[in-house]
């Protein structure tokens, strides 16, 4: 069973130790509280040629295997066409709830074929400290989500753009035949300032409390093919031969 030793950031204490051992990994996709604010996303993934699922309603929910979430700090991916995104992560651990910060880094290339294969693909990322979540529901107005890639500002938007946890955790419940007790909940993103996707090899996501304690991860992305000499490097698709 994959586990994740994480430190729980409680206000006016030492951190505290979590040992969080997830049966499943949801991702989730448009969980806006207002999804028309969910289309500017939409818009700049399908500019790279994304589709989604429209017949399905929002959130939509992609199942992913709980190894394919990571805390390291260097993730290998495989082109350059791989980018991540701020999200707002729930971590239940026996019925209890915490606030975290991840990345849902996605292969760009692979996800015009596949959403969820591209995300099962890429390791998501998750930060390393949590908050319970009585904690973040006191600050939910002025939390704000950030991210950089190589040092620049990429995204930048309330956490209240996005359905409050407990919401997240009911909508789950309505979508998911049998909810685990243990489980991570990746809440969704938001667009990017630019309105484009961006690719780089240094992510930067945190969820900035502007009054109190904030939470971070820091992750390099390592291209493992570009390591390998040009006339040896086996190709991603029968086509590139």
């Amino acid at each position: 069973m994959t586990t994740f030793t994480l430190r729980v950031a409680r206000a006016g204490q030492d951190d505290g130790e979590l040992t969080a051992l997830p049966e499943r990994v949801y991702n989730l996709g448009s969980a806006t509280v207002d999804p028309a604010s969910a289309l500017a996303h939409q818009e700049e993934v399908a500019d790279v040629g994304v589709r989604i699922a429209f017949d399905r309603p929002a959130p939509r929910v992609y199942p992913m295997s709980v190894n394919s979430v990571t805390t390291d700090d260097t993730i290998g991916v495989h082109s350059g066409r791989t980018s991540g995104e701020v999200e707002l992560v729930l971590v239940v651990q026996d019925g209890e709830v915490y606030v975290g910060v991840g990345s849902d880094h996605t292969d760009r290339e692979l996800e015009r074929h596949s959403i969820i294969w591209a995300k099962q693909y890429c390791p998501s990322v998750l930060g390393r400290r949590v908050r319970p979540l009585a904690d973040v529901e006191a600050a939910w107005d002025r939390l704000v989500l950030e991210s950089e890639v190589d040092g620049e500002l990429y995204q930048r938007s309330p956490a209240s753009v996005f359905l409050p946890p407990r919401d997240v955790i009911a909508a789950l419940g309505a979508r998911i035949t049998d909810l685990p007790k243990s489980y991570l909940v990746y809440c969704g993103t938001y667009t990017s300032l630019d309105k484009r996707i961006r690719f780089g090899t240094r992510w930067t996501a945190r969820l900035r409390d502007p009054e109190g304690d904030s939470l971070e991860l820091d992750y390099a992305v390592v291209d493992l093919l570009a390591e390998v000499e040009p006339d040896h490097r086996v190709p991603l698709r029968p086509t590139d031969q």
